[in-house]
């Protein structure tokens, strides 16, 4: 049975192990080992994830498998109307089960609930990521790109994509 719960700063240390499971294996045809290893850190230091908690306001999901976390997400508010999903993976074990479908649904129905004025979620996702194909099926729409300069030389090569909600 799916679970999904909201994250605290106690979970750092698991959305950090989530991540590690899932990391290189979503971007390892898409990245180098470089950007991947700058691009982890910088996202996941246990300080950086805390950091998007206290001071960004980002809202950290988990989803659990029968009792085992399997999947997480962060979401932050941009404006009254407008939410942005900074992250959404599922461990490569759970893939094709509807674990991100539920994850999806899931923090889109904790944004109405919490936020009745949101008409919006939006998302970025690397141009070259077949996930791309997933997110249109779940409704989203390529609105735009975007070149975001990371830091060290490196980019992230995005497609903006939105739904309304």
């Amino acid at each position: 049975m799916l679970t999904f719960r909201q994250a605290t700063e106690s979970d750092c240390q698991l959305i950090q192990s989530l991540a590690s499971q899932t990391w290189e294996d979503t971007y390892k045809n898409i990245l180098t080992k470089a950007q991947l290893d700058y691009m982890f850190e910088m996202m996941y230091s246990i300080e950086n994830i805390k950091k998007q908690m206290n001071e960004l306001h980002h809202l950290f999901f988990i989803v659990e498998d029968d009792h085992t976390p399997c999947a997480y997400c962060s979401i932050e508010q941009k404006d009254d109307f407008l939410f942005n999903f900074q992250k959404i993976y599922a461990v490569p074990t759970a893939h094709g089960k509807g674990i991100g479908r539920y994850l999806i649904e899931q923090g889109i129905e904790y944004i109405k609930r919490h936020f009745p004025t949101a008409t919006k979620v939006e998302l970025y996702v690397n141009r070259f990521n077949p996930a791309v194909d997933f997110y249109k099926h779940m409704g989203f729409e390529i609105e735009s790109t975007r070149d975001h300069h990371i830091g060290n030389d490196f980019y992230m090569n995005d497609f903006i994509m939105v739904k309304a909600i």
